[in-house]
This record gives C-alpha cells, sequence and structure tokens, in this order.
C-alpha cells in the first residue's frame, strides 16, 4: 500500500495535541483534548533553565530580559561568533549567575548544546532558515522550544514541528512580540468584552525601510537580503497578523480559510544600491525576486477578511496598519491610535484611544509597565518574555501555541505560492479539526 493510501485510512492519535500527517488533507479528525485540558500544558518548571542559539541583536536583548525575570538560569550560549558568545556570558555573571557554557564551534553546534546540556528550554533568534531545525532538536532532547519569528520558512517544516511537538509533548512557541504590544493587548480586552460587536475585517502589515540593513554588514553574511533576492511573497507577516488571529480566535473557534496575493515590481533594492553602494556593484545590478509591495487578502472559516502587506524596499515611516472593524465600531493604531464606537463616539469623528486607556488597559500591562520600561520594542519584549517564563513555571498553557506559530508562518509560503501560480490557495489546517473546540485567548490578569 502507499504511504499516502494508508495514511489516509489510518490516521494515530496522540496525548492531547493528536498526531497525524502533513500531507494529507482530507485526514480523519484527531483526538481533541478533554474539557479538563482544552489546551496542551506541561508540568510546571521551578526554576527554567534556558539554552540561547543566536545571540545578535535580537537574541541578546532576550538575554537581558530573562536575566530580570524571577525564577530563570541561563546555562548556556550558542552562536558561530565566539565574540557573541563571551558577551553573553560575561553579562550572565555580571547579574550573578554563574557563567553558562560556550558554544561556538560552528553551525550545527547546537545539536551539542541540546544534548549535553541539562535544559528545560532551548531560545533561538537565529536566521530563519535555522528556525525550524534547532526547535526540532530541541524537543527531540527533551527541552521546550521558543523562536523568534517566523516559526519556519517552508510549510513542510512548519508541518515537522507541529508533529514533533506533539510527539514528544513538548512546546514549541513563536515568540511573537507584537501580540504584547500596549495597543494590540488593549484591543483584545477591547475585543473580549464585545465593544467593537462582531469581527469582520482587519487590516494589518509589515512596512519597515529595511533597504541599508539588507544592503550592508547589518546582518550576519547578509542572510536576510538573500531572501529578498530569492523570493516573492511576503516574507514577515507575523507582527501584524499575530494579533489579529488572536482577536479573530484563529485555531481557537476560527481558522484562516485561504487567501490571494499580488507583488509589484522590484525596484527599491536596486536604486538604493546604485545611490549609496555604486551603480555598477552586483548589490544595484543584481536580480531581487521580492516586490517592493506584496498584499495579501485572508478569509477566514467563520466569514471575516484580512488584508496583509509587506514592505521593506520602499523609503516610509514604520507602520503596522493595524485596523479592526466591527459591527459596532472600529479601530487603528496606526498612525495614530483611534477609536470609534457606534452609540459613544461623536457620529463620523475619531476618538483618541489614549482616553479609555484608564478604562480598557489589559490587565497585564497594569501589572507590567514598571518592570517593562526600556526594554525592546517600548517593553513589549519584556512582557512576552515574562509570559513565557511564568506559563513555564506554573504549568498553564501558552498564550501562542506551535499551531498558532504554524498558520502565521504559513501565510509567507502560501503569499508565495499564490504569487508564483496566479491563484487562491487554501490555508492547511494545522490542527487537523480540533480548533472548532479549542477555547479562545483569555484576557489574563497576573
Amino acid at each position: 500500500m502507499k504511504r499516502r493510501d494508508f495514511l489516509k485510512t489510518t490516521a494515530a492519535t496522540g496525548l492531547g495535541l493528536g498526531v497525524g500527517s502533513r500531507h494529507v488533507e482530507a485526514m480523519p479528525r484527531p483526538r481533541v483534548a478533554s474539557a479538563q485540558e482544552p489546551l496542551f500544558a506541561a508540568p510546571p518548571i521551578e526554576t527554567v533553565r534556558i539554552g540561547f542559539v543566536g545571540v545578535g541583536h535580537q537574541g541578546s536583548s532576550h538575554v537581558e530580559n530573562f536575566l530580570r525575570i524571577p525564577g530563570v538560569e541561563i546555562r548556556a550560549v550558542c552562536d558561530i561568533v565566539p565574540a557573541k558568545v563571551e558577551a553573553m556570558r560575561t553579562l550572565v555573571t555580571e547579574s550573578g549567575q554563574p557563567a553558562p557554557t560556550a558554544y561556538a564551534r560552528g553551525p550545527e553546534d547546537y545539536r551539542r548544546m541540546c544534548a549535553a546540556e541539562d535544559l528545560d528550554l532551548v531560545f533561538t533568534a537565529t536566521p530563519w532558515a535555522l528556525h525550524a531545525p534547532i526547535c526540532i532538536e530541541a524537543m527531540e532532547q527533551g527541552k521546550h522550544a521558543a523562536t523568534e519569528v517566523p516559526m519556519a520558512v517552508t510549510l513542510d517544516d512548519l508541518w515537522a514541528m507541529v508533529e514533533t511537538a506533539e510527539r514528544t509533548r513538548r512546546h514549541c512557541v513563536m515568540m511573537e512580540n507584537c501580540c504584547y504590544d500596549r495597543t494590540e493587548m488593549m484591543i483584545l480586552n477591547l475585543v473580549r468584552n464585545g465593544v467593537l460587536g462582531e469581527l469582520l475585517h482587519a487590516e494589518c502589515g509589515y512596512l519597515h525601510d529595511l533597504r541599508e540593513l539588507k544592503l550592508t554588514d547589518f546582518y550576519e553574511d547578509s542572510w536576510r537580503v538573500k531572501h529578498s533576492i530569492a523570493r516573492n511573497g511576503d516574507l514577515y507577516p507575523t507582527h501584524g497578523l499575530g494579533p489579529i488571529a488572536q482577536w479573530m480566535d484563529i485555531n481557537r473557534g476560527n481558522r484562516f480559510d485561504h487567501l490571494v496575493s499580488v507583488a509589484t515590481k522590484s525596484r527599491g533594492l536596486n536604486l538604493w544600491a546604485a545611490e549609496h553602494i555604486g551603480p555598477e556593484t552586483e548589490a544595484a545590478t543584481r536580480s531581487y525576486a521580492l516586490g517592493d509591495v506584496v498584499n495579501t487578502l485572508i478569509r477566514t472559516a467563520n466569514g471575516e477578511t484580512i488584508q496583509v502587506v509587506h514592505d521593506t524596499n520602499s523609503p516610509r515611516p514604520y507602520t503596522r496598519k493595524v485596523l479592526l472593524q466591527g459591527t459596532k465600531g472600529v479601530v487603528r493604531k496606526y498612525p495614530e491610535a483611534r477609536i470609534h464606537v457606534e452609540g459613544r463616539s461623536e457620529p463620523h469623528r475619531w476618538e483618541d484611544l489614549a482616553e479609555w486607556r484608564d478604562e480598557w488597559e489589559h490587565p497585564i500591562w497594569k501589572a507590567l509597565e514598571e518592570r517593562a520600561q526600556g526594554a525592546g520594542h517600548g517593553g513589549m519584549d519584556y512582557i512576552e518574555d515574562f509570559r513565557l517564563i511564568q506559563c513555564l513555571r506554573e504549568g498553564k498553557p501558552m498564550d501562542m501555541d506551535v499551531y498558532d506559530g504554524a498558520a502565521w508562518s504559513a501565510i509567507s509560503a502560501l503569499s508565495e505560492r499564490s504569487i508564483a501560480e496566479r491563484r487562491v490557495v487554501d490555508v492547511p489546517d494545522f490542527t487537523r479539526g480540533a480548533f472548532a473546540e479549542r477555547p479562545p485567548l483569555e484576557v489574563v490578569a497576573l
């Protein structure tokens, strides 16, 4: 019997998460967790022992955050640049902890770290293509895994991460910091309390002028521009999409159903390189696959639509283009945070969202605002790290789990397919039907 035919008739079941094949779309539904265990939670960990892989710009910022969070020990640090490893070891010892073990023997030394170290969590902030192999290795070695965004670049890697998490019973978390932004969390509070009514439509994106960073030595081995050379799609969807997915209960009663993407021509990187590096240089004359502006339109199973925009090649101020429309009102974040709610706001006029803060501030921000001061991206990086550790120490389900990371990250590969094939594409259901009974994310109070 062929493997595909076999898998169509014999779907294995797991404990709580469910196990199945990534290659079969119409397979039987896996066992759904009981009412007592609606979401996966691992046994509590009193002190979370962490090993870091990748301690450059973003990774080093996470190390600093974790050193400020109670119940954390930094046990190991891995990077291909020995000087970065030593800088982090110094930072850890200066905080009063013992020096973590150094791993700097090459791009796969993380495997030695995962096998040798007694760790609870492996955290990776490496280039995108390494996220999947590092997280999978960590889970195979009995560790929980957390990764910077996106969770993976290909659909096969995303399915492999889901299946490994299910089989090993380990968390695999994508650290989408924008879900913990102050405004985005306040909007979650408004949504959960019905202020905007039934949700209809959202807009978001990642519009960030990265021309100089891509075309200079900011990224180790210029890894980021290589994606722009080879790929045409929304390469970085989750910053805008993650919070909207939580508002719309994606994977928790709802799911992404299908999408279509289109891209403009590519001009920005060539023009910037010609002006700042030289008109005859390789950077100025090579072909870049990535269109300067990529638009993706998603429809959910419950009937909402989401517009996602990607633009990292144009001169422009930063924005994530956040907007949420409901049957009772609308809220936006950029260029200024504004809200309009029928029956409360003056007709046809915006209100300043800051004036609603006393009433609708998310309780986590009320509790952690002072401790988050000075942390990356306006404090939301500290709050996302704090919540990761809190859930591990208390044995609670994560705010974002492996299914969320997979669904949000998959938009990248699917947008590439849609553009290349000029068609609408279906979004895979990484929960294999279990989304229908998974509870929505609550407005958690500390």
